[in-house]
């Protein structure tokens, strides 16, 4: 038995203010995943959830699920979905027995029955069953199960497992979305995951007996516990964070006879737009861009040698739309004053001098540049007079705002 294990679509989603479906990137995956699958002949395809971005998707992501169902079905390949935390499982299931007839199957809500879908396909091995498993809530499990003791997602897991009618002693695979441990340990997880770390923890030992676990939920993809239960990722990165992840794509499984070893391939697929983080001084992102560019990408550029100036934004974003690319994250973590210097402690803000503040501000929004004697003269007398008023406890008034002005004004003259 052969099958193509996916997860966390999430169509319809933006990223940085840009639609997924309206730059292509959505479409074009499903595109080259419908490809993958002609040329792979899965047995199936199974989806772990968060088909959709949102509960209430917009109408072009539901014509692309639409698109890719159909296609699948056309294929003559069963789907089997079952809904993520993102999905309303509701709108998911929605005309489930009329899709059956083309063998797409959809994962019911808790809330309808605590009896999970079901779904039995053969091999030349005999029958393997695939049990679809919704994202599970404890109070949905709770109440479907009608227990009350059930207060946390371990449990609710469990309890629902262990109500229904699982024959060990043959070949079956669970699709679920959860939050999947070892020993209360999680994996690294990505700026776009929801849930946060520690929240609805269930161990991967509330799947034993299952010959595969088919995970959505997070959008690395890594086995946890043992090699079988296995999260497949989301198809794109979602988040600059992501980027540290593994090659995107969805796995191939290989189920063999009862006890025999389960194989895993990962089938990548080239996105639309990869993402990448870039940090470095500016000049070296400059001797990139010029020496070493890159196509159709999605960018985050950390400048480490200085401040961002709107000369240098516009560069950059100019450079990246040349190369077919999208400038979608630029910030600097550049520190030019340290130790005792000023911005780094407020205690010297307040002791230092206010033409001293000025010029240090002055050189780093400047790329070091000293600024003009001029400037540092007008500093020096706002700071004097600044002082004085201070020491007197009053507030530069009428007077000192005189003085601040013939000291302009005789700049300007004397520049003329």
């Amino acid at each position: 038995m052969r099958f193509l294990h996916l997860a966390d679509l999430h169509l319809g989603k933006s990223i940085y203010g840009t639609s997924l479906i309206d730059s292509g990137d959505q479409q074009v995956w499903v595109e080259r995943f419908l490809e993958r699958a002609r040329e792979t002949k899965p047995d199936a395809v199974l989806v772990a959830g968060d088909v959709y971005d949102r509960s209430l998707p917009p109408g072009r992501a539901a014509q692309l699920l639409s698109r890719m169902v159909t296609e699948l079905a056309g294929m003559g390949i069963p789907i089997l979905l079952t809904a993520g935390n993102h999905d309303s499982v509701y709108h998911l299931s929605f005309l489930s027995p009329l899709l059956e007839a083309r063998q797409v199957y959809i994962s019911r809500p808790l809330e309808q029955s605590a009896e999970l879908v079901r779904v039995t396909l053969r091999d030349e091995y005999g029958p393997v069953t695939f049990w679809l498993m919704p994202y599970v809530y404890p109070a949905a499990a709770a109440q479907a199960l009608e227990d009350e003791e059930i207060r946390d997602y371990d449990t609710a897991v469990r309890r629902l497992l262990a109500a229904q009618p699982v024959d060990f002693s043959g070949r079956n695979v669970i699709i679920a979305h959860q939050n999947v441990t070892f020993g209360g340990a999680e994996a690294e997880r990505g700026g776009s995951e929801s849930t946060v770390g520690g929240v609805g923890q269930v161990d991967y030992t509330a799947f034993d007996g299952f010959d595969y676990v088919a995970l959505g939920h997070i959008h690395s993809s890594y086995s946890v516990g043992r090699e079988t239960v296995r999260y497949a990722g989301s198809p794109l990165a979602y988040h600059f964070n992501e980027t540290k992840q593994p090659a995107k794509g969805p796995l191939l499984v290989t189920l063999g006879a009862k006890g025999e070893k389960v194989d895993i391939e990962r089938q990548e697929i080239e996105p639309l737009h990869r993402m990448r983080e870039i940090r470095g001084s500016y000049a070296d992102i400059q001797a990139q861009a010029a020496y070493h560019p890159r196509e159709n990408e999605y960018l985050k550029i950390v400048l480490t040698d200085r401040r961002i100036t709107p000369e240098i934004s516009d560069y950059l974003h100019e450079t990246a739309r040349a190369h077919g690319s999208t400038l979608m994250e630029l910030t600097s973590d550049f520190q030019s004053f340290t130790g005792d210097a000023v911005f780094t402690r407020t205690r010297d803000m307040r002791e230092r001098p206010a033409e001293a503040l000025f010029a240090d501000f002055y050189r780093d929004r400047n790329n070091g540049v000293e600024a003009e004697e001029k400037d540092l003269e007008l500093m020096a007398l706002i700071g004097e007079m600044t002082r004085s008023a201070a020491a007197a406890g009053e507030e530069p008034g009428e007077r000192e705002f005189k003085k601040i002005l013939d000291f302009v004004l005789g700049q300007e003259v004397s520049r003329e």
